[in-house]
């Protein structure tokens, strides 16, 4: 793991052909500006189009304003990265996220902080949602609170055996994180995980179909991984569209959300990407993708 070593790794610009934004630059020297740079809360890894971002901000992995502002940096920059693939989240030690820092709360008696202050959650969240490249949330202990709702946001959920999530603002009274609960609980459990904080374990989680594979801790990051790496290996733009897919139609019509992806599929038809896919099919031959 590294805190902001990975650029020389990446090499950029990666790809100036594709029809994407270029790495930021410094306007006084013209040199791009690594978007990893002085993590205090994050180490990145990237191999084989993989990257395994870990939370790192001891001792529980809380969530505050610097946490917020680089995650946010980080997914932005995944999403214009074609180097990278899938994504993989995951915390440092015993913790997922045990939530938001109760110190970092903004001041009531300040106009205008609780606006600026939601807005900033949002978006930490919104960043793992709206990146063009799917994530998956390795638990590996305790995701209370914003941890759980940072778990939930990601498209696949892995959990190691003694991992937990809970919904604690009953307890400390405060509200959230009730719409993103519904969108994997049930509705009598997600009442019951709000109204109680009660803690639901890796194996609890697995049982109510909100975690896809529930795995000894020492097996989780390689799990997560592995399935990143599968998604890794197919057609970059297709991965890609299917996530803007269920991003975009989640709460459409069926027949509306239907005709967005055949959309889709019309445009892929005339990538290279795609004629590369079937050629190697027919070939019994592994696709060279370039991500155009």
């Amino acid at each position: 793991m590294w805190r902001g070593a990975l650029w020389p790794r990446l090499g950029f610009p990666l790809d100036e052909s594709r029809d994407r934004k270029k790495p930021p630059r410094n306007r006084g020297t013209g040199v791009a500006m690594n978007p990893f740079s002085n993590l205090q809360a994050f180490k990145i890894s990237i191999t084989d189009h993989v990257a395994t971002v870990m939370i790192a901000r001891p001792p529980v992995n809380a969530q505050n304003s610097t946490f917020r502002d680089e995650i946010t940096r980080i997914f932005d920059a995944f999403h214009e990265m074609p180097d990278v693939r899938a994504i993989v989240l995951t915390g440092e030690g015993r913790n997922f996220s045990a939530g938001a820092d109760l110190k970092d709360r903004p001041d009531v008696t300040r106009p205008g902080a609780f606006p600026r202050h939601n807005r900033l959650v949002r978006a930490g969240f919104d960043c793992v949602m709206e990146c063009g490249k799917p994530v998956i949330a390795a638990v590996n202990g305790a995701a209370i609170g914003a941890g759980c709702v940072l778990a939930l946001v990601c498209d696949i959920i892995v959990v190691a055996e003694d991992s937990f999530m809970s919904m604690t603002e009953v307890e400390v009274g405060l509200a959230g994180g009730v719409r993103h609960v519904l969108r994997h609980f049930g509705q009598s459990n997600a009442r019951l995980m709000l109204y109680t904080a009660r803690r639901f374990s890796g194996p609890d989680l697995y049982r109510m179909n909100v975690a896809s594979a529930c795995v000894p801790q020492d097996q989780l990051l390689a799990t997560a991984q592995g399935m990143a790496a599968e998604i890794a290996s197919k057609v970059p733009l297709a991965v890609e569209a299917a996530k803007r897919g269920f991003t975009l139609t989640e709460y459409l019509p069926l027949s509306e959300g239907y005709r967005y992806e055949q959309t889709q599929t019309a445009a892929l038809s005339r990538t290279e990407d795609t004629r590369e896919a079937q050629l190697a099919f027919a070939e019994k031959r592994k696709p060279v993708f370039k991500g155009r």
